[in-house]
């Protein structure tokens, strides 16, 4: 019996917990993130609403005065106007200086004036985001996924979408449409508004990968996160970003094609007469436009300013222009820093008691924990990631960017005798006449050798790695996805563009880390914390109902724990100092928008009194 054998046979879990417990205790948990979003949002908003709402001031008293220019408003217009500003100077006196008196009343409705503005123009805007994507449906996600029907001569393929309408079955739910994509990359999501609308899509990979009762756990997670209002919960979350993105775009709008394209391309999206199917896919990728457009190293208002050689025209609108830069700015550091700092990171939590509840939802479905905790286990193994998911990283069962936390740091003794064995099975397809390998340790080394000819285009080493792949259960064991086809490096090395364009394609599906920073991608971006939780942590979860699967446990030696923990109490303190710099740099930012702002108002009313005075 191998020491993993025998760790199963004496497997005694710490803290039981059965799947109802830590469904319980998950929900418990999304009510608690939940009120902590709330309030991350609403702490976000403040600052970002001490800058729209003189932003909104300012048009509008530009505004009245264009109008009143060529049709005179009434003289209570301009004495409310009058009043209203002399009101906010005082409290604003009394608020920075400590000068004067106000009562509480006063000061509520000051503090009223001053946030309501702002914070009803986010809220629309972002009503206006679910309204306007809830029409899009999921035929723009799976437009970009090129996820397919199930093709009826293929038998696995059928056996899983009976499958998945088994789990929705047992969970009480409609059966939801199955979709497959052909992808070297091996994962699966749930996607959609809500539950009407919801599909599974599933790398056709994973049917080669997985057996029957890790495919069902792994269909049960996935109509479980329906079942659980996940879809709901993950619709409101991405249109918090694409709002943010918004409104990034709106303010960005004079000063660059990029944002008023963006914005163009919405207006025409909403009065367009499209097939379903069209608007879907539009939908989608005006959000993944949104979303994108949150990125702050290049944005349409540094390229205006920063332009060299600017006629004499560009220069003028510079001056003109030059308080919106305080504002852009004031606006763009606030989002970037309550959204990483902040609203992104309690997302990213929520999210994880929602995939831990998952999970749970998955042990009830099919009674048997060991099936989701073996598939992770074989998911974290593999190449999980999908083109044309990015959007979405956070829906998949895995992360698309790679968790390894379950792999296995030496292979059992049963795994190692069957490797041998299928080597040993494989040598006549090399023409190999030697002995066999004694040990493990000679067989890698041989199997090297192989791979080394395998890359280098010997038909008889492709051969017989692809073989000894399918002895070992899948194309997986060996890595063979992620490996370039021989025949297409030879053709590279001739000059064949074609074969170029697949190895290009191949080197950017293994390397997702491209599109963005380093490992991260769609939402990811926007938070320091990840949305998935680690493998490592599922694995223990699991274990508490019932699996036998035991996660591989790091051991750190004491030198190296006292450093750990000195460089934590090292870090924490210099990251909070970081985060008070930062919060300070938002109100010198806010500051100097609301002056910026006031002069810009000034000078405009002043034109116009000239003007009139003619």
């Amino acid at each position: 019996m191998s020491s993993a054998d025998s760790r199963a046979g004496n497997f005694a879990p710490r803290n039981p917990e059965t799947f109802f417990a830590a469904q319980k205790r998950n929900r418990r948990a999304t009510w608690r993130m939940s009120a902590l979003c709330a309030f991350a949002a609403f702490i976000m908003g403040v600052p970002l609403t001490l800058v729209l709402t003189p932003l909104l001031y300012v048009l509008t008293l530009a505004g009245a005065e264009i109008v009143n220019h060529f049709s005179p408003l009434p003289p209570e217009f301009w004495q409310n106007a009058n009043d209203l500003a002399k009101f906010g100077v005082r409290v604003a006196d009394y608020v920075l200086n400590q000068k004067g008196t106000l009562d509480p009343q006063e000061l509520a409705i000051g503090l009223a004036l001053v946030l309501l503005p702002g914070m009803v123009m986010a809220f629309g805007l972002w009503i206006g985001m679910l309204i306007l994507f809830r029409r899009g449906g999921v035929g723009g996600a799976l437009a970009s996924l090129n996820a397919r029907e199930p093709n009826p001569s293929d038998l696995k393929e059928l056996q899983l979408a009976d499958a998945a309408q088994e789990m929705a079955i047992a969970a009480g739910l409609p059966a939801p449409k199955l979709m497959l994509v052909d992808s070297t990359g091996a994962n699966a999501a749930a996607i959609g508004t809500c539950g009407v609308d919801a599909r599974i899509v599933i790398s056709r990979r994973l049917i080669d990968d997985l057996d029957r009762e890790q495919l069902q756990a792994i269909l049960a997670h996935l109509v479980g996160s329906i079942g659980n209002g996940d879809l709901r919960i993950a619709f409101t979350v991405t249109s918090v970003f694409e709002t943010c993105g918004l409104l990034v775009n709106l303010i960005n709008a004079p000063f660059g094609r990029e944002s008023r394209g963006r914005i163009w391309r919405i207006l025409r999206y909403i009065f367009s007469r499209q097939t379903p199917d069209q608007k879907a896919a539009e939908a989608a990728a005006i959000a993944e436009s949104l979303a994108g457009s949150l990125d702050v190293n290049d944005t349409d208002i540094d390229r205006y300013f920063n332009t060299p050689n600017p006629g004499l025209f560009r220069k003028l609108f510079r001056i003109i222009f030059f308080p919106f830069l305080f504002t852009n700015l004031a606006v763009e550091i606030t989002l970037w820093f309550f959204l990483n700092i902040l609203l992104g990171p309690c997302m990213a939590l929520l999210w994880r008691t929602r995939r831990y509840l998952a999970d749970a939802s998955a042990v009830e479905l099919t009674r048997n924990p060991d099936a989701l905790a073996t598939a992770l286990q074989r998911l974290s193994e593999d190449n999980s990631t999908l083109q044309g998911g990015e959007w979405a990283t956070h829906l998949f069962v895995v992360n698309p960017t790679g968790d390894r936390t379950l792999r296995s740091s030496e292979p059992s003794e049963d795994q190692k005798r069957k490797a041998m064995e299928a080597w040993a099975a494989t040598a006549h397809l090399s023409g190999s006449s030697g002995a066999a390998p004694q040990d493990y340790a000679a067989m890698r080394k041989e199997m090297l050798f192989t791979g080394l000819a395998f890359a280098r285009g010997d038909q008889k080493a492709v051969a017989r790695m692809q073989a000894m792949a399918q002895l070992m259960g899948g194309a997986h064991a060996m890595g063979l996805h992620d490996i370039p086809n021989p025949a297409d490096i030879v053709a590279a090395q001739k000059g064949d563009r074609a074969a170029m364009a697949r190895l290009r394609a191949l080197r950017e599906v293994n390397q997702p880390e491209r599109g963005g920073r380093r490992g991260q991608s769609g939402l990811q971006i926007q938070s320091f914390v990840s949305f998935h939780p680690p493998l490592k942590k599922r694995a223990k979860k699991l274990q508490r109902m019932g699996s036998h699967l035991i996660a591989p446990e790091r051991h750190t030696g004491v030198a190296l724990k006292v450093f750990m923990t000195v460089l934590y109490l090292i870090i924490v303190p210099l990251l909070t100092v970081a985060a008070g710099l930062m919060l300070i740099v938002i109100a010198m930012m806010i500051g100097l928008n609301l002056m910026m702002l006031a002069l810009w108002l000034t000078a405009i009313h002043w034109i116009f009194v000239w003007w009139n005075g003619r």
